[in-house]
């Protein structure tokens, strides 16, 4: 069995709403919090790198922990890890994208993250509010207007919406 397949039976199968499950994710929030805080430091630096077990220990985390979050992480690298595939002793690199980065913790209601005092040496408060706002209006369905009975036909017939494709 892969560590991710391991790390998503035992960390979906929890159920959060139980003691267990709420003092797992709160454990592994915090984790992922101090991995970023980390990372988001000093982001003209190269791209971190090394064995997915090398980063546990650098990072201070268990194996698991450093699993979910390269599966978090992995949508917004400029090159995917392929994280299906590791082992511990996998090369793995972390050459992000801030801006898919930030986009996608917006989008997955990651407040704690998205709102780091890190991200104001990466992008201005401007550019936050923009990359924000195109987050979270690309998730809002817009309805088209309802055609009525007696309306023209959008076919462009000439006949009512009755009397053609509504039928």
């Amino acid at each position: 069995m892969s560590l991710l397949t391991e790390w998503r039976e035992y960390a979906y199968g929890l159920d959060d709403r139980t003691p267990e499950g709420k003092n797992f994710w709160l454990a592994y929030f915090q984790a992922e919090k101090g991995i970023y805080e980390k990372i988001l430091a000093n982001p003209a630096a190269d791209p971190v790198k090394g064995t997915v077990k090398g980063l546990a220990e650098e990072f201070g985390v268990s194996l698991q922990t450093m699993v979910g979050f390269l599966d978090g992480i992995e949508e917004s690298l400029v090159n995917p890890n392929h994280v299906d595939e590791i082992t511990e002793d996998s090369e793995v690199v972390l050459g992000i994208d801030y801006e898919k980065l930030y986009m996608n913790m917006v989008g997955c209601n990651a407040e704690w993250l998205y709102t780091l005092p890190a991200w104001d040496a990466i992008f201005s408060k401007e550019k936050r509010d923009e990359l924000y706002k195109t987050e979270k209006s690309s998730r809002t369905l817009v309805k088209p207007p309802k055609i009525g009975r007696n309306d023209p036909c959008p076919c462009g017939s000439g006949l009512k919406y009755k009397k053609c494709c509504g039928k």
